[in-house]
């Protein structure tokens, strides 16, 4: 099956190349992406000035 790893949502293995890479199924993928819309996820260490004109600079 080659490298793995395990789905963050459902804990399965699957393969770290895949279609859905980092989860196992599309299904896993919509989940994480319905908990970063309904803020079940949150980012607690605030941006830093020189992170924002790094991202500036690549665009």
């Amino acid at each position: 099956m080659g490298p793995s790893i395990r789905c963050p949502i459902c804990k399965k293995e699957a393969p770290l190349t895949g279609a859905y890479a980092p989860f196992c199924s599309e299904r896993c993928k919509l989940i994480d992406l319905g908990n970063w819309a309904s803020e079940k996820y949150v980012i607690t260490t605030p941006a830093k000035p020189e992170d924002l004109e790094r991202e500036d600079a690549d665009e």
